[in-house]
């Protein structure tokens, strides 16, 4: 039989021995040094401020002239012209039919209402017919001077 190194007592007292030696070597070191720092408190942002920007209302009221030769309305606000075509009412940038121009030269009327023409043109109409002239001035007298006075030198022979 073989014999061996080490007895029964003596392995227990090797191994407690290593054991010991162990914990003396974690010994000799010295402790790692903790710090404890404060954090700063957490702050949660404030939240962003909902600003509503309200713009203030811009109220134009409609401003039409009329112009009863072509039952044309003209907006100058809107730099549009409205008028009938068929049964409906068109808003367009340019009258259908005839030039700016000949329009603007027209006899018009400066309307009193300030929303939609469609509302009132059955009452423009009777008081503006297709052939209305201001008073004073008739389609045949374009020559006449805008103050309504006549040039009588021309009678005086």
């Amino acid at each position: 039989m073989i014999k061996p190194f080490f007895r029964a007592g003596q392995q227990a007292g090797l191994v407690l021995g290593i054991a010991f030696a162990a914990t003396l070597a974690g010994c000799n070191k010295s402790p790692a040094e903790v710090q404890y720092v404060a954090a700063p408190a957490a702050v949660a942002p404030a939240p962003a401020a909902t600003v509503q920007v309200v713009q203030p209302a811009v109220v134009v009221q409609d401003d039409y002239v009329y112009y009863p030769n072509y039952e044309v309305y003209y907006s100058s606000n809107r730099h549009q012209y409205l008028y009938r075509d068929g049964n409906a009412w068109v808003t367009r940038s340019a009258p259908m039919g005839v030039s700016i121009d000949v329009l603007f030269a027209s006899p018009s009327v400066r309307m009193d209402f300030h929303d939609s023409p469609e509302r009132h043109h059955e009452v423009i109409m009777r008081s503006y017919p297709r052939n209305w002239a201001p008073p004073g001035r008739g389609h045949d007298q374009k020559d006449e001077p805008r103050d309504g006075k006549k040039d009588d030198r021309k009678d005086r022979r």
